[in-house]
């Protein structure tokens, strides 16, 4: 099981996206994703993020949300663990990237990118300015086969 961040960095309704281009064996490869990464030892979710942001996009954040928690359960992966952010204050400029393209995308062009289909349903969720949120994806292979959002399955 692992601990992970993921965060969505917003200035003029645009947000900070990561074309997944450069890791080899990512299993993410050609998805756009936000920002984040594994928790090092010690780290709080905060300390993960705000150290994940600086390293790939060079910004120092000067104002977030911890937004949600999101359970990933896969037949592939182990147990995954993702506390979710929103950023809306920075300073810096934003550099490149190792692991792929930083690219400012309309907010509301977000879904048409190529993503998992889970991320669609905790963007929308952020979108709606949902409160504090547990949200539990089930995978088989990249196919979604489950949606729980604070307990209850979504679609029924």
């Amino acid at each position: 099981m692992r601990n992970t961040t993921l965060c969505y960095i917003i200035k003029d309704n645009k947000c900070l996206m990561l074309h997944r281009t450069k890791k080899e064996n990512d299993q993410s490869h050609d998805k756009w994703l936000g920002i984040g990464g594994k928790f090092e030892d010690k780290e709080s979710p905060e300390d993960c993020a705000l150290r994940e942001i600086k390293e790939e996009t060079g910004l120092t954040v000067t104002e977030y949300r911890y937004r949600g928690i999101v359970t990933f359960i896969s037949d592939v992966w182990e147990t995954e663990y993702m506390h979710l952010f929103t950023v809306t204050g920075f300073r810096g400029e934003v550099s490149e990237c190792d692991e792929g393209d930083l690219e400012w995308i309309d907010v509301g062009r977000l879904l048409e990118l190529p993503m998992w289909e889970g991320d669609r349903i905790f963007l929308n969720l952020l979108a709606s300015d949902s409160p504090f949120f547990s949200l539990k994806l089930k995978y088989e292979g990249e196919k979604l086969s489950l949606a729980v959002l604070n307990g209850k399955k979504i679609g029924e």
